[in-house]
């Protein structure tokens, strides 16, 4: 699901790409139109360039922006945090197995490890 989110956003990103490099080519035109000298239509030229290298700079940074974003909603899912539940404390709540020797959780339908000791021993060796 994240990643076909990513690929949407990744999409726009390049439509919004290739309309400002558009720009930047109706702009070098109008500028070469205008222009009286060659050194004028040189510099409509490199401001196109450059418009052009921003515009593929800004695609980029969305890219890795996308991909940050997938990766910090993965990892928070992948570790029981759930960043959309605020707590009273601000911390984090662990949701998952208990560590071993810990309190049972209050409700707990099933006993927890460690059943008043040690683990039982793996005879199968």
């Amino acid at each position: 699901m994240q990643s076909s989110k990513e690929k949407l956003k990744n999409v726009a990103s390049a439509a919004k790409e290739q309309v400002d490099i558009y720009k930047a080519k109706i702009d070098e035109k109008a500028e070469k139109a205008t222009a009286r000298t060659k050194e004028e239509k040189v510099i409509a030229e490199e401001r196109a360039k450059a418009k052009e290298a921003k515009a593929k700079m800004e695609l980029h940074e969305a890219k890795a922006r996308h991909a940050a974003e997938k990766l910090s909603t993965n990892q928070s899912h992948n570790y029981g945090l759930h960043d959309h539940e605020p707590h009273l404390d601000g911390a984090h709540q662990y949701q998952g197995h208990q560590p071993l020797g810990t309190v049972p959780k209050p409700g707990a339908t099933h006993p927890t490890y460690p059943l008043g000791g040690n683990p039982p021993r793996n005879t199968h060796i």
